[in-house]
């Protein structure tokens, strides 16, 4: 028999080098108080009742900040490749985008629709 067939077997797996990612977990602190903080920032516009569009602005903007921050740290995204970042970031961009261009035409309708057929139709 040779050498290597008498070995134990946790030896071989001792020298196998260790290829997997490894990120401190002071990031995951730091991220998991940044949520918190963003979350208790959310209620407060309810808290303080902030009304019409500052409100939905503020909620909008928290939402979006701990989106990002869980996407980017949760889900490693801030550790990927560039290619793989846009892969997966663009396209609910595009659909972001298309939403705003269907949301401005809506109130262009609405808006003609209310010139030319006057309040009742």
């Amino acid at each position: 028999m040779t050498q290597a067939a008498h070995s134990s077997p946790g030896t071989a797996n001792q020298a196998a080098p260790d290829h997997g990612q490894h990120h401190p977990l002071k990031v995951y602190f730091v991220v998991w108080g940044w949520l918190f903080v963003l979350s208790a920032l959310s209620y407060m516009v309810d808290y303080f009742q902030f009304e019409g569009y500052l409100r939905w602005t503020l909620i909008l903007i928290f939402m979006m900040l701990k989106a990002g921050l869980i996407v980017a740290v949760f889900m490693h995204m801030v550790w990927e490749r560039l290619a793989l970042i846009y892969a997966i970031l663009v396209p609910p961009l595009a659909v972001l985008v298309f939403v705003g261009i269907m949301a401005i035409e809506s109130e262009h309708t609405l808006f003609t629709r209310h010139l030319f057929f006057g309040a009742g139709g």
